[in-house]
């Protein structure tokens, strides 16, 4: 009896851990691995961040790229992680990465569970819909109709102004290509990313009217960790410098989309 008692006595006087709180990162370290950067990213959201499958499902893409060069410039090894966009900022106030690289907009909502850096890019909401579709030919036509986004993403909070009948999907990718079935009328997602499935996956879909937003995307680090993000905003300063970024962003956008007006010009050929 007395054993069962020091055991329960045990459990409930050390063995507490408060929900919520995260691994601390050692003191004299600038990420959770020394000398790895690790970065999340969705790894839905082509050209952005995907699998390439032509190298054996290779994490690829632009955000990948940036975070390579990033790490390269602050002399460390870089550790891409791909983790479902819903539970991303979890992920990292659970230090599960030192980052998130994942073109997050900055939002109020989120500036109080993470801390940004400057912007990477900037770019816009887009409604796409079914090529030949002569029904939505502007956002007032959006009135009740069937919209697809990703789950938590700004994108939802946008459609939710127009129509209160959303679809949720895990990929911008996928939601694009429902629009052919007929199961959705409408997607809105980044205009990077329609565009390059429209131009270089030849989905048969078009634009709405002009982007409906104009975003910030920033890395988001753990909140109050402003030793990372400030290095991090140097490393950034430097690879648009040294003009590494503008050869990463052209070689998928063929153009420089940290530009201001980057929402509003058509995406080429990578």
């Amino acid at each position: 009896m007395f054993r069962n008692c020091f055991i329960y006595f045990f459990l409930t006087c050390f063995c507490f851990i408060p929900i919520g709180c995260s691994p601390a990162k050692p003191a004299d370290q600038l990420t959770l691995e020394k000398g790895t950067f690790s970065f999340a990213m969705s790894g839905l959201y082509k050209p952005f961040s995907y699998r390439d499958f032509q190298q054996n499902g290779k994490i690829s893409g632009f955000d990948v790229e940036i975070g390579y060069a990033l790490a390269k410039e602050m002399g460390m090894k870089p550790r891409p992680v791909t983790t479902p966009w819903e539970t991303i900022i979890a992920g990292l106030e659970a230090r599960k990465y030192d980052a998130i690289l994942g073109s997050m907009a900055i939002t109020k909502k989120r500036d109080q569970a993470v801390d940004f850096t400057d912007p990477y890019y900037r770019s816009g909401a887009q409604v796409f819909v079914k090529k030949g579709n002569r029904t939505l030919t502007s956002i007032k036509d959006l009135k009740n109709k069937t919209i697809g986004v990703v789950k938590a993403s700004t994108f939802k909070d946008v459609a939710l102004t127009h129509s209160p009948s959303i679809v949720e999907y895990t990929s911008d990718i996928t939601a694009l290509q429902d629009l052919p079935t007929g199961r959705i009328d409408a997607v809105i997602t980044d205009q990077a990313v329609g565009l390059y499935a429209m131009k270089q996956m030849k989905f048969p879909i078009q634009t709405v009217g002009e982007p409906l937003t104009l975003d910030n995307m920033a890395i988001a680090v753990h909140a109050g960790d402003e030793r990372l993000r400030q290095r991090l905003n140097q490393a950034l300063a430097q690879i648009i410098a040294d003009g590494t970024y503008e050869k990463i962003s052209r070689k998928y956008f063929n153009r420089n989309i940290l530009s201001s007006n980057a929402g509003k010009e058509a995406i080429s050929k990578p």
